[in-house]
């Protein structure tokens, strides 16, 4: 989903500092209580390893300019779920950020829209799984309904940040609405796959409940209650 370098222009940019900021302390916050919950081995280990996810899902896994941004396979309900709101957060943060130093250093000046537009939808999960899980069910036991609405929860955030971007930065013009019209159409499919990736990881995870439940690697809340 990363914005082109020509959608918004320097003139604007700047509310983008402003919005990756407010996610950002947002995201110190909830990694403050996930170290002081769980310790501060487990939470760099979670983040970690889901960098190393996030920068595959990016730069490895096939993605396709469509419309005002491209489409990827960003499984954020899958990295929610197996390791939590924070160190999810910063994966994503990090992934981003690795990407773009390393092989697409033209995406850098939009960093600040680019990270905004993953981290609040991955809030977006966290407040929706609140709703829909009750707190005596651990996360290896949920149902597709379930999972399909934290889905459908991070992929029209992320859907939704690219269309204010887009018209923020090139108005309401009918070619700039087509485009974000294609781009959104194209992304929700994402809502397809995403939920049969996650009960296949929460079947695995269940699986290996012995192996896991073990270690600092995961969620507690894959195999515990709230």
């Amino acid at each position: 989903m990363h914005i082109e370098p020509h959608m918004v222009d320097a003139a604007k940019i700047g509310l983008s500092y402003a919005t990756a900021g407010a996610a950002f302390l947002a995201t110190a916050k909830f990694s403050y209580q996930n170290i002081k919950e769980n310790g501060g081995l487990s939470f760099l280990l979670k983040a970690m390893i889901s960098t190393i996810l996030v920068f595959t899902f990016f730069e490895v896994f096939p993605h396709y300019p469509i419309g005002v941004s491209e489409v990827h396979l960003i499984l954020g309900s899958t990295l929610f779920l197996l390791f939590g709101l924070a160190p999810a957060s910063v994966g994503l943060a990090l992934g981003l950020l690795v990407q773009g130093v390393f092989f697409a250093q033209f995406d850098l000046p939009q960093y600040g829209m680019n990270i905004t537009t993953l981290l609040v939808p991955m809030m977006g999960i966290a407040y929706m799984a609140r709703k829909i899980i009750p707190k005596d069910m651990p996360y290896t036991e949920l149902k597709y309904s379930q999972v399909l609405k934290l889905s459908l929860t991070y992929q029209a955030g992320i859907v939704s940040w690219v269309a204010f971007w887009a018209i923020y930065g090139q108005g309401f013009a009918e070619q700039n609405l087509a485009s974000i019209v294609s781009f959104g159409s194209a992304y929700m499919l994402v809502v397809i796959i995403e939920p049969f990736a996650d009960l296949a990881v929460l079947a695995f995870a269940k699986a290996l409940k012995t192996t896991f439940n073990k270690t600092n690697l995961v969620e507690k809340r894959l195999y515990s209650k709230a």
